[in-house]
């Protein structure tokens, strides 16, 4: 009798990878139904790997991939269009549409996909947004256009909950119903915007998906009416039931007010039920909204356990979601000193008060909201109403202090001129991220503050060189009587140790660092440490005599300073983190201007065209001439031409 040899089982064999299958649209159609749980899990994988490398907006992504993957099933891009609001819930969208691979893995980085939709990357992003509000007025502009041009597409806006807290959602709501008869809304509600939903309509949206009776008796009639062969005359026969049973089994949602059909709550997560709706709401002969409901960070615990600080996220580990280490001894951000120090001087002067538009953490202010929350208000995003309502807080003797990043203070800019600095009312603005915000992209780089300021009356605007001097403005802001902005950048200063006592500075005092005969360097905020080491290797490679100017005031402009400079240096070089049209280096100019001097100026900014994303500020001065090897050629070679000249001139 032989040995048996014993049978091994069979290893069994690793399900194919869908993804890396996904070339586009086409391909997601493709699929079996029974595939799809592997792909949104294969997304989610994706997903968290590249953010948890680059980072970005890992939390609203995470939220939509059922979503995204319903859309393509159902709907043909980029024949038929998807708006996305805000557009940095796209990854998912991205990657069904042949964006994956090495494209997608360098995501915020420079040669890789943008972190938001960007018309220029791909015929899929039909239309790019950075901001929150905008996807229903622009979806609705193209449902409109196609009426007008006779074609048949689809034109479907994914709008989060928080959007339709922005004035801009509501007005494009009420214009649905008079400028189109076909458009499909997605409300994605997941009571987030970067932190919690704040307000009415959050508490109503909230009310609307858990009311149990509001729910069946929908659910009942939509599924009495889908029990017929989808069709245009169903769905007549339904609405027109709903208006003339005036809402006598259930009351109208506030979007039926509006003239829109409600279809919902529909689990944001069960991709069935996504698609059947999706296919109803596609023969609606009426605008649609298809209420969802998703979990923000859904597959990743630590960004369903907390939402605000992956809704947009620095890189981190992947298992435990903990942030990567900064630099042992990194200096606090410009934030956080900027919120501690409001802290103190709220505590101390119960007149002044926070007010941020949905960033509490990103502006700091989490830190007044913990500790003084009684001086703190958070009115969503609505960077309009926030200024607006600073105004009025100010004409009843409060100090108000708007806290908004530079790129999102643009959508206020109404508010600034006719009801803050008309009334020249006490109102302080800190301007977060002014300057570059890299991985972001033109969306939110600061770089136009300056110019859309300086040309108000009444406004006082400043730039700190440093956390210390950061928090001496704030103090000045709050003892002056009118408008004054503060803009700082991204990330963390230099160090400076902050004073217990801060100062106050003289309006428009330029603060002289070291003294030159040869070339004199007028800074402004960040560039002054540039500036420094600009001076001094000039003067030690090329024996140039060069001093160095902190500017702290774009307006008012220190004119003496500046004009006695004029007056004996043969060279004055401006640097700022701004564009150069109309910001810090044109008010240096039309100051010599005025003044009639002819002194040499060269002009060290930002060019005008909108900046790209890119891995580090370093890499995109460098792509624009703005790195320090640049401008130290571009100083030397000024000065050796102004050198010849002269030499020229006393021949």
């Amino acid at each position: 009798m032989s040995d048996s040899i014993p049978v091994q089982p069979a290893t069994p064999t690793p399900p194919t990878r869908l993804l890396a299958g996904i070339r586009g649209p086409a391909d997601v159609k493709a699929l079996d139904a029974s595939q799809l749980p592997q792909l949104a899990q294969e997304i989610r994988d994706e997903l968290i790997a590249v953010t948890s490398r680059n980072g970005g907006h890992i939390g609203p992504n995470l939220g939509v991939v059922e979503l995204t993957i319903a859309l393509h099933r159902v709907f043909s891009t980029p024949e038929d269009q998807f708006v996305f609001d805000v557009a940095h819930q796209g990854y998912v969208h991205k990657l069904l549409t042949g964006r994956g691979g090495d494209f997608f893995h360098n995501l915020r980085q420079s040669g890789g996909a943008s972190g938001f939709l960007y018309r220029p990357e791909s015929v899929h992003d039909a239309f790019g947004a950075g901001h929150a509000g905008t996807a229903l007025s622009a979806a609705l502009g193209m449902a409109t256009a196609r009426d007008l041009r006779g074609s048949h597409e689809h034109v479907v806006a994914v709008c989060g909950d928080a959007a339709f807290t922005c004035g801009i959602t509501l007005e494009a709501l009420n214009n649905v119903v008079s400028s189109t008869k076909r458009l499909i809304v997605i409300l994605n509600d997941n009571e987030w915007s970067i932190a919690k939903n704040v307000g009415a309509i959050s508490r109503y949206l909230n009310r609307l998906s858990t009311n149990p009776t509001y729910n069946k008796l929908h659910h009942d009639v939509e599924a009495f009416f889908r029990s017929f062969p989808v069709g245009v005359e169903m769905n007549r026969v339904y609405n027109k039931w709903k208006r003339e049973t005036k809402d006598f089994f259930v009351e109208s949602s506030l979007f039926e007010k509006f003239g829109l059909r409600y279809l919902g709550p529909v689990d944001g997560h069960n991709l069935d039920a996504l698609v059947k709706n999706l296919e109803f709401a596609r023969h609606c002969d009426v605008p649609v909204l298809i209420h969802v409901l998703t979990k923000k960070g859904k597959g990743l615990d630590p960004a369903v356990n907390s939402p605000e600080k992956f809704h947009g996220a620095s890189p981190f580990d992947p298992v435990t979601g903990e942030s990567l280490k900064t630099a042992p001894g990194a200096s606090p951000a410009y934030q956080e000193v900027f919120g501690r120090a409001l802290v103190r001087f709220a505590q101390a002067d119960p007149r002044i008060v926070g007010i941020t538009g949905a960033m509490p953490s990103g502006t700091g202010l989490s830190h007044l909201a913990a500790e003084v929350p009684r001086q703190f208000f958070d009115v969503g995003i609505a960077e309009e109403h926030a200024v607006l309502f600073a105004a009025g807080m100010a004409t009843k003797g409060l100090r108000p202090v708007v806290a908004i990043y530079s790129t999102f203070l643009q959508r206020a800019y109404d508010q600034i001129i006719h009801d803050v600095a008309l009334q020249n009312l006490p109102v302080t603005f800190c301007m977060d991220r002014a300057g570059l915000s890299p991985n972001d992209g033109p969306t939110h780089h600061g770089l136009f503050d300056l110019a859309y300021l300086r040309c108000v009356p009444n406004a006082v605007v400043m730039q700190p060189k440093d956390e210390d001097e950061l928090v001496d403005m704030l103090h000045t802001s709050l003892q002056h009587n009118g408008p004054a902005f503060i803009r700082y950048p991204r990330g963390s200063g230099p160090g400076v140790k902050i004073k217990d006592k801060p100062a106050l500075l003289p309006f428009g005092h330029a603060e002289v660092l070291r003294n030159g005969s040869n070339v004199m360097i007028w800074a402004l905020g960040n560039m002054v440490a540039d500036a420094l080491r600009l001076a001094a290797r000039l003067a030690s490679e090329e024996n140039i005599s060069v001093g160095v100017v902190n500017a702290r005031f774009v307006k008012p402009l220190d004119r003496t300073l500046l004009l006695s400079h004029a007056a004996c240096i043969p060279l004055l070089v401006t640097m700022e983190d701004h564009v150069l049209a109309g910001g810090f280096g044109s008010a240096v100019l039309e100051a010599l201007q005025e003044a009639d001097c002819p002194v040499a100026l060269e002009r060290i900014g930002w060019p005008d065209k909108f900046v790209e994303h890119g891995s580090n500020v370093e890499q995109l001065r460098a792509a624009y001439g703005l790195s320090p090897d640049d401008t130290y050629r571009r100083v030397l070679e000024r000065w050796r031409n102004l050198s010849a000249q002269q030499v020229e001139a006393d021949a």
